[in-house]
């Protein structure tokens, strides 16, 4: 169950869509923002021969990049207006070989703070993403006057 979280700015949803276009990674990868919420972010990934690994498989750069984007946008989502996110810790689990026609993260909230905010990544995938391939747990630094 997600927790409820009341965000500090309003406009939450529109600074997180605007840093989430200025990714150059994520648009390499051809990921795509699905959902903002406040403390909740999910992010897709559609397959492609780019992003697979010897096997045939997503390779586990993409899974992970993708779950540490997530979970830092929903962090991002909760914090003030002039704020910019930067991953300061994270340990991720790779559960199932990363199948399907595509990928989706689910970056969520687990405990905000001023400065750190803790946050879990999980990524599905398989037919209908129904398939757990990867949770782990991030930290989240807050860096003021940056405007994310």
């Amino acid at each position: 169950m997600q927790a409820s979280f009341t965000p500090k700015d309003p406009d939450y949803a529109r600074r997180v869509a605007a840093s989430f276009a200025r990714q150059g990674f994520m648009a390499h990868l051809g990921a795509v923002l699905e959902r903002v919420e406040p403390g909740l972010v999910e992010i897709g990934l559609d397959a492609a021969d780019h992003l697979s690994q010897q096997h045939g498989y997503f390779h586990a750069g993409g899974t992970i990049a993708i779950a540490d984007s997530a979970a830092g946008y929903a962090a991002l989502s909760l914090f003030p207006a002039g704020s910019g996110i930067l991953t300061s810790e994270l340990k991720i689990n790779l559960l199932n070989p990363a199948s399907g026609p595509r990928l989706v993260a689910r970056g969520a909230v687990v405990k905000p703070g001023r400065t750190l905010t803790i946050c879990r990544g999980d990524v599905y995938g398989g037919e209908g993403a129904a398939t757990h391939v990867a949770t782990g747990l991030f930290t989240m630094m807050r860096l003021e006057g940056l405007d994310d």
